[in-house]
């Protein structure tokens, strides 16, 4: 019963999997979840154009995950695909499939792509959801861009950064 715990303890490669799952959901999580909040919060300005800004930051949560993964696999595939040519070109040697940082670089890159939009969603509907009196009363009190981010955005989205969160490290 115990003896299966026994063994796979006293295996190194357990321990470089679990690294690898710890740095793998660290790393997605923190970067799509800043990257998605930087762009939501930009999205939520009044702006020409937000409409097609909005939808042009949503469509990747549409791709399938399947296509997702082919997409980066063109992009990125050492002999044919653009990004890697164009890497290797100004001197970057590039090859995921030797290499195991340049794969864990490029899984954790379309991880996080296909993750920004998910994100966004939730933050744009929450950055939604603050009264903009708020903001007004903190601007005549003196209080700048910055600050107000800081002192109003940032609390009160507190609740839908926890969520996203958690859903993020699971994902």
């Amino acid at each position: 019963w115990l003896e299966n715990y026994h063994e796979l303890l006293r295996q190194p490669e357990y321990y470089r999997a679990m690294w690898n799952t710890a740095v793998f959901a660290s790393t997605v999580t923190f970067l799509s979840l800043s990257i998605a909040l930087l762009l939501a919060v930009q999205a939520d300005k009044q702006i020409r154009g937000a409409a097609v800004y909005k939808t042009l930051l949503i469509w990747p949560y549409a791709v399938a995950p399947a296509v997702a993964g082919v997409l980066w696999l063109f992009m990125f595939q050492p002999s044919l695909g653009l990004v890697a040519r164009g890497m290797r070109s100004i001197g970057m040697p590039w090859d995921p499939l030797l290499n195991g940082t340049h794969a864990m670089t490029l899984v954790v890159l379309a991880s996080t792509w296909k993750q920004i939009s998910y994100n966004f969603l939730f933050f744009l509907a929450g950055l939604q959801a603050i009264p903009r009196s708020v903001y007004e009363a903190a601007a005549i009190d003196g209080a700048r861009p910055v600050r107000r981010f800081w002192t109003i955005t940032f609390p009160l989205l507190s609740p839908t950064a926890f969520f996203l969160l958690v859903v993020n490290i699971v994902y």
